[in-house]
């Protein structure tokens, strides 16, 4: 009865290897490009742009840093979901397609309830597990940039009531 035990085992382990090497085939997950840098935000200043290099650019940028559990399969799958989903809702290193104000609401939001960066992520990066206070530093630059490249929009991404105060008399 041992020996069939121990050789139920040493099948079950050559089966797990050989799916682990198989699915290394698999060519989803190995798209590492990081392409150009269009446009970044106009900083308010270069510490808000640390803070969110810390803690946002590895799945909300054209920039990031591919770790080296990104080319193993299956854990490449989710990197690269991960990137590809991020980039698609905010980019910073494209930052003139996004729609800032509307972003910044729930930008806000799910930094406030400690929703991102993802707890996953962060047991990877500690350095990206920003403390109290530099969620606050990082939420009010990123109000100062935003509200500074919106021009007439404010933070929230409603446009302020005087700029469509026209003057009737002068028609």
């Amino acid at each position: 009865m041992e020996k069939l035990t121990d050789k139920w085992w040493k099948k079950l382990i050559l089966a797990f290897v050989a799916f682990f090497i198989l699915i290394q085939l698999v060519p989803y997950g190995r798209d590492h490009q990081n392409p150009p840098v269009v446009q970044e935000p106009n900083w308010d200043r270069p510490e808000t742009r640390q803070l969110v290099q810390q803690a946002c650019f590895d799945c909300h940028s054209n920039e990031v840093e591919w770790p080296w559990y990104s080319y193993v399969a299956p854990a490449s799958w989710l990197v690269q979901y991960d990137v590809e989903e991020g980039r698609d809702e905010l980019n910073f290193s494209d930052w003139g397609k996004d729609r800032h104000g509307e972003k910044f609401k729930e930008l806000k939001e799910v930094l406030e309830e400690g929703e991102m960066p993802l707890k996953p992520y962060v047991l990877l990066h500690p350095e990206a597990n920003l403390s109290d206070a530099q969620r606050q530093q990082l939420l009010d630059g990123l109000a100062a940039t935003i509200q500074a490249t919106s021009g007439s929009k404010n933070s929230g991404g409603e446009e302020d009531d005087h700029d469509h105060d026209h003057d009737e008399d002068d028609d």
